[in-house]
């Protein structure tokens, strides 16, 4: 009978400890009574009723959770029909998108609840979400830009459309991110859409290589430009000093002419015959010779030259 009594003691004892939890300091508890939420403690020791009475949740709200979205290469061969995370283009072509989603709990009593709630639907969840975002981003662009840009358009399309329609499910969670896992047209035609990608990778080397050539030629233009600029400025400003120096000159020639043809009538004899000179020297450095039209004419008042070129070796 005492050993009877010792273990009902025992047992009971146990049974109430039932109601003893420790909570660690990556998570935080949901203590439902009877269905009813009535504590949510954080890390340290938690002392409620025993099982049967209260049911306690451990929510991991400092783990970064994981979840893979669409196409899967190794179920994708066995799965019948269209498989998961195919999607249809704008210009009525397939691609395979798989995309990769890291979330975490929420901290606040409304998500603790809610994803206590809903825990065995956020998965599922998500990943409809997930699809019809990227679904919806897929349909709206060709096959090329699809596949050129989808790495880095796409996450931020989906991460953008998701933390939108989240709340309304309440499934007590964030979105933290969003990458692409796996970006490619069907096995089938795979290989014609990487000849493809190749090709206009080659036409853009190709642009790029021209727009540098047609940068470099501005850049020579601009230098010569530039240069004949400052030849054409300094043969200007050259010129004009030499127009202002022989004006000035001249004005000065002018003045002093003027000056002595006041008391000399002949001043203007000599200033012909002086520049005549300068003329006929000039004819003769050319090549031949100035002599007398006619010896008779030639009185000291009537002049008459020719000038008579030297005549070249023959050929």
């Amino acid at each position: 009978m005492f050993r009877l009594r010792y273990l009902l003691l025992v047992a009971l004892a146990a049974y109430l400890l039932t109601g003893v939890s420790q909570v660690s300091p990556e998570e935080r508890v949901v203590v439902r009574r009877f269905g009813k939420v009535v504590a949510r403690p954080g890390p340290g020791l938690w002392v409620g009723l025993p099982w049967g009475v209260d049911r306690v949740d451990r929510v991991p709200v400092r783990t970064a959770l994981q979840l893979t979205v669409g196409y899967d290469q190794q179920t994708a061969s066995d799965a019948p029909g269209t498989p998961p995370g195919q999607f249809l283009t704008g210009d009525q072509n397939l691609v395979n998108v798989q995309l990769v989603l890291d979330y975490a709990i929420g901290e606040t009593d409304a998500d603790l609840d809610d994803f206590v709630n809903h825990r065995d639907a956020v998965d599922a969840t998500l990943s409809r979400i997930t699809e019809a975002a990227a679904a919806e981003w897929v349909a709206g662009r060709g096959v090329d830009r699809v596949l050129i840009t989808g790495n880095a358009a796409l996450p931020a399309w989906v991460a953008a459309r998701v933390a939108e329609r989240l709340p309304e499910y309440h499934l007590g969670v964030r979105l933290q991110r969003v990458s692409v896992g796996y970006l490619a047209p069907p096995e089938e035609v795979r290989a014609a859409f990487e000849a493809v990608t190749q090709a206009q990778a080659g036409i853009r080397t190709r642009e790029f290589q021209a727009l540098q050539e047609k940068e470099l030629r501005e850049r020579q233009s601009d230098a010569l430009r530039y240069k004949l600029g400052q030849e054409a400025e300094e043969s200007r400003e050259s010129q004009l000093r030499q127009a202002r120096a022989e004006a000035a000159a001249f004005l000065d020639e002018l003045a002093a002419h003027r000056e002595v043809a006041r008391n000399n009538p002949d001043s203007l004899a000599v200033v012909w015959w002086a520049e005549m000179s300068k003329a006929l020297e000039s004819l003769e450095a050319r090549g031949g010779r100035v002599r007398p039209l006619d010896q008779h004419l030639q009185n000291g008042e009537l002049n008459l030259t020719e000038f008579v070129p030297t005549p070249g070796p023959r050929r």
